[in-house]
């Protein structure tokens, strides 16, 4: 197996980690605190104008057309400087790639190039409900057909960039007498569309720039050409893209937890107790080789993922493989990276409070570390009977 990158992966990987160190950097820990829309959207726009809002999207709709791994490799580098602009970035791209996987042609030709020059700042994914969070088949919000239309009714929770984002991808029962997860569909819906209201932000642990909002559809009239694919027949989409969707915050886990033990490896080497550098301690030196080993591990992980995806093999498993542990890892890098820096770390003055918080959502949004391990075990399983 060739691990190099290819000269447009490491260009890309070049690019991210340029603008991460640049733009986003600097301003994380003002994001994380002020909540400032103005200058979190603007490095949003900046990401879009680079090409970041469609790295898997064909060239012919305003894509790069750069592939999966490039994906996982830019998100990474995002993830080290600020979280939130990572997951925006990661879920804008997932709503362009069902939009490119499932839509019509009009649709692509419609809505891709908007997402993919930042015209559409960026893009909701409206899955979660308040009883449809694991299990998402659980859902009750509906389209009802009406002549050349359909009415949505419904609520939908934890939507990333409800605020601004200019289309929502929507999944909504279209026959509520199908079996369980057979009668779903999905839609395109344009953020303006009456009936249509945004929630408040949540005030959340981490990630705080990045918005989350309920969705609420009232009586929202949309036309049949919103539907996407077939009718009844979404739901197999929503599992899929949500495969494609772990790669994203496996590769953000990754970036997170690499920010957290660089730093605290460059702390450890400048910190003195008992009349030398603390880094010459062993309890010190094996945290730093079982974390960099974990965390190296993640990334061969995503990588493989990333591949499989990329040449249109089955990868649902190996995704949830990486997400878990890239997940779990991270956040035992952060933790771990915190300790060693004592009470500094807790103190905001440092980033590892700020890290801290940001990776714990890892093992919880587009499927928890729990479900993930259902996945496995159901594939595995699978193979044998």
């Amino acid at each position: 197996m060739n691990l190099a990158l290819t000269e447009e992966q490491a260009m890309i990987q070049d690019m991210a980690k340029k603008f991460a160190d640049s733009e986003l950097a600097p301003v994380a820990a003002e994001l994380d605190i002020s909540n400032d829309q103005t200058l979190f959207q603007s490095n949003l726009s900046k990401l879009a104008e680079l090409g970041f809002m469609g790295l898997n999207v064909k060239a012919q709709y305003g894509g790069v057309e750069a592939g999966t791994v490039a994906f996982s490799l830019a998100i990474t580098e995002l993830a080290r400087a600020c979280a939130s602009t990572a997951v925006t970035t990661s879920v804008t791209n997932m709503v362009a790639e069902v939009i490119q996987a499932v839509g019509n042609e009009q649709q692509k030709q419609q809505y891709l190039p908007k997402i993919c020059s930042g015209e559409y700042k960026a893009g909701s994914f409206c899955l979660t409900e308040v009883s449809a969070g694991s299990d998402p088949a659980g859902m009750k919000t509906t389209a009802v057909k009406d002549g050349d239309e359909y009415i949505l009714t419904g609520s939908k929770i934890f939507i990333t960039s409800g605020t601004f984002a200019g289309v929502f991808v929507v999944w909504a029962v279209t026959d509520s007498d199908a079996p369980k997860g057979k009668g779903i569909s999905c839609f395109i819906v344009e953020a303006a569309t009456p009936g249509i209201t945004i929630g408040k932000c949540e005030d959340k642990m981490g990630q705080k720039a990045s918005p989350t909002t309920e969705v609420n559809f009232n009586n929202c009239r949309i036309p049949a050409s919103a539907l996407m694919g077939e009718e009844n027949r979404g739901f197999a989409v929503a599992v899929g893209e949500l495969a494609g969707g772990r790669i994203g915050i496996g590769s953000l886990a990754l970036g997170v937890g690499l920010a957290a033990m660089d730093y605290a490896r460059q702390f450890v080497t400048e910190r003195q107790q008992f009349g030398q550098a603390i880094a010459n301690f062993q309890g010190i030196q094996w945290k730093l080789a079982e974390r960099y080993t974990d965390l190296e591990a993640a990334r061969l992980l995503l990588m493989q993922a990333a591949d499989l995806k990329e040449r249109n093999l089955p990868f649902g498993k190996a995704a949830s493989m990486a997400k878990l542990f890239a997940a779990e890892k991270a956040n035992k890098a952060c933790y771990d990276a915190l300790q060693m820096l004592g009470g500094a770390g807790y103190i905001k003055e440092y980033p590892l409070e700020r890290l801290a918080r940001d990776v714990r959502i890892t093992t919880i949004y587009e499927g928890t570390s729990e479900i993930q391990k259902v996945i496995i075990a159901r594939d595995l399983l699978k193979e044998v009977s």
